[in-house]
């Protein structure tokens, strides 16, 4: 008799967890150079060659509007997030024309920002708060669809899970439009060149505390996967 010897050609399978981090550590990356490297360093290499302020501020959020496209037409759908930034650039630098006040385009991320945290507050009334949404990408990378389906099982019948998300997304919320409050007051009260700066560091101070908290109170309830 012939025994028949199963197939060993490969099947197509899914992506695997070291490649799905590897793309989120790259989409990150992607970010800080499209969000903070190239903006801030774009504005005082301008500023240095003696631009006019300006014309510094614009030029960086001009220089982001081609990698937006380029997102709309290789993903073949409008991000909302990239729409939303767009607006804020055109809106910011057709105020900033009829105002005059460069000023007024360094406020535009403190718009973007409160918004964000308005929003991020606002899911607090529904059944998806903000971190239960933001949860699925990051546990699925980690542990799997079937595995995010089960943590997200926990909501339906565990109050206390409701609870530490709900004061999760409750902290970020409040962090996003605090640093909004911050980035007008540093906006209009500092000197224009340190303003660039100035807010970055902010947001980085404000963003770490953020990922501390959040670090320390998903360990300790039990909420890390």
């Amino acid at each position: 008799m012939t025994m028949t010897q199963p197939s060993t050609r490969a099947l197509p399978s899914e992506p695997t967890v070291i490649q799905k981090r590897a793309a989120l550590r790259r989409h990150i990356a992607r970010q800080v150079i499209l969000e903070l490297i190239l903006p801030i360093g774009a504005y005082y290499a301008l500023r240095a060659a003696g631009v006019n302020p300006w014309v510094a501020l614009v030029a960086p959020a001009v220089l982001t509007v081609p990698f937006l496209a380029y997102d709309v037409l290789r993903k073949r759908r409008v991000d909302a997030v990239a729409l939303f930034t767009l607006t804020m650039i055109v809106i910011g630098t057709a105020v900033s024309i009829v105002t005059g006040d460069p000023r007024t385009l360094l406020v535009r991320d403190s718009w973007l920002f409160g918004a964000i945290g308005i929003w991020i507050l606002a899911t607090l009334l529904t059944q998806r708060p903000m971190m239960r949404s933001v949860a699925r990408t990051i546990v699925t990378v980690k542990i799997g669809e079937a595995g995010y389906r089960d943590w997200d099982a926990r909501w339906d019948n565990d109050s206390r899970f409701r609870r530490h998300l709900r004061i999760l997304t409750a902290v970020w919320g409040a962090g996003f439009t605090l640093d909004a409050v911050i980035r007008i007051t540093l906006a209009y009260s500092l000197p224009l060149d340190a303003i660039p700066l100035a807010t970055t560091l902010q947001w980085l101070a404000v963003l770490a505390l953020l990922i501390t908290f959040h670090t320390i109170y998903v360990t300790r309830n039990d909420l890390k996967v």
